[in-house]
């Protein structure tokens, strides 16, 4: 495998991803994390979503993620993996717009991506992030032993 300038693979070369790349990994997976700006820091959440015609759409209920999805400023969700067998990781992020669904055929629609939160409770808003761009890369997980040093488990003292 070679990256996209053509070298040989070197244990830190990165593999950018175009879009269908992209939307085809995130149909792999369906949990996420969604970045978004409440009041004045940003701040992330875990969620289930799924691919839905170059969309990704998530089910929630009312709350700080709600009105920061819905707030006016773009968002962001990141999902990732780890093919343990060929040990090769992905991420992939969607930068873009959310808004809530809330027309009956939008929402029945909906009902059909099969949504399953792993949370329990009543998560009635169904939200849609139209992409303004998304992104991503692959990479060889770097066995620890590259990174990991005998003093990495050592007794450290006490930060007073």
């Amino acid at each position: 495998m070679t990256n996209q300038s053509n070298a040989p693979e070197t244990p830190a070369s990165v593999e950018n991803l175009d879009s269908q790349q992209c939307w085809e990994l995130l149909r792999q997976v369906s949990v996420g994390r969604l970045a978004v700006w409440v009041d004045d820091h940003p701040d992330i959440f875990p969620l289930n979503y799924a691919v839905d015609h170059g969309s990704v759409v998530f089910r929630t209920g009312g709350g700080t993620k709600l009105g920061g999805a819905l707030g006016g400023t773009p968002v962001a969700l990141e999902a990732d993996g780890v093919d343990a067998a060929s040990g090769m990781a992905w991420s992939v992020v969607v930068k873009g717009k959310a808004a809530a669904l809330t027309g009956t055929e939008e929402i029945l629609d909906s009902m059909s991506l099969f949504l399953f939160p792993w949370q329990g409770g009543q998560k009635d808003h169904f939200v849609r992030i139209t992409p303004d761009a998304i992104t991503g890369r692959r990479f060889r997980v770097t066995p620890p032993l590259t990174w990991w040093t005998q003093f990495s488990t050592a007794p450290q003292a006490s930060p007073e």
